[in-house]
């Protein structure tokens, strides 16, 4: 659980909400028709721009990468590989058959090992994989930050609406104050959901694009050296400029007798 994320977003709207009570109920900004317009609007502006299966795997995505850390860190994969370079030394490459790993690219890469795959091929099917992974990711980026562009959009267009009927209703008075809360409220949903939710997102989704893509670099390049034999301590060395200098100490094994 990414709880950060979690945490975030309950102090976000609590900070919100804690204003809106100081001198008003939640009530007051409760708008069914406001609400209606900026979802609606938003919803159906993000259709017009994006698949709807893509739409959905966006969401899907985005509860993964936002309340569920699944990215791996580095210095564990470091080590992992590590471990996987000394079997297949001392075992050759079918030694890695038996090996369980979290990791499901590098689940994927072990198996196109023992498979018996030539090098060339299996970083070319490693390639693809995560070529196809960091799309996936850039399109639930793009679908988010389509929704944080479009909500304060419509949110606008639901303010002018509002303005227009209080215009139309200045003789009636009692038909101002309906008319001012859908101008003014609509306007305050689209900000909420762009400001709080659809960009945070968004700039999640990018975060953990990043560190996926570096994930599988860093194994794809420790299956290369793993397939060329090359020695455990000098791919650990290798692979220690995929992790902050801080965190390199203990990464590097002893030296074998």
């Amino acid at each position: 659980m990414d709880i950060l994320t979690l945490v975030g977003l309950l102090a976000g709207i609590l900070i919100v909400g804690l204003a809106m009570l100081a001198n008003a109920s939640l009530l007051t900004f409760l708008n069914l028709p406001g609400l209606a317009i900026v979802l609606g609007g938003t919803f159906a502006v993000t259709l017009i721009k994006f698949r709807m299966s893509s739409v959905v795997s966006a969401f899907r995505l985005a509860i993964g990468a936002a309340f569920i850390d699944r990215v791996a860190r580095p210095t564990d994969l470091i080590r992992e590989v590590g471990e996987l370079a000394r079997v297949v030394r001392k075992e050759g490459i079918l030694g890695l058959e038996n090996h369980q790993s979290d990791n499901e690219f590098l689940k994927k890469s072990i198996n196109l090992c023992v498979d018996g795959h030539p090098p060339e091929l299996v970083e070319e099917a490693l390639l693809q994989e995560s070529q196809q992974t960091a799309e996936r990711y850039d399109v639930a980026e793009r679908v988010f930050r389509g929704i944080g562009e479009s909500a304060p959009a419509i949110g606008m267009l639901g303010t002018l609406v509002g303005l227009v009927q209080m215009l139309n209703t200045l003789d009636d008075p009692s038909s101002i104050g309906p008319a001012m809360a859908i101008a003014l409220l609509t306007t305050l949903y689209g900000a909420f959901i762009a400001q709080l939710v659809a960009l945070p997102l968004a700039d999640k989704l990018q975060l953990k694009a990043e560190d996926e893509a570096r994930n599988q670099m860093l194994i794809i390049t420790s299956i290369k050296n793993i397939m060329r034999g090359e020695n455990p301590r000098v791919m650990t060395e290798l692979l220690s400029s995929f992790v902050h200098p801080d965190q390199r100490t203990g990464l590097t094994p002893e030296r074998e007798g």
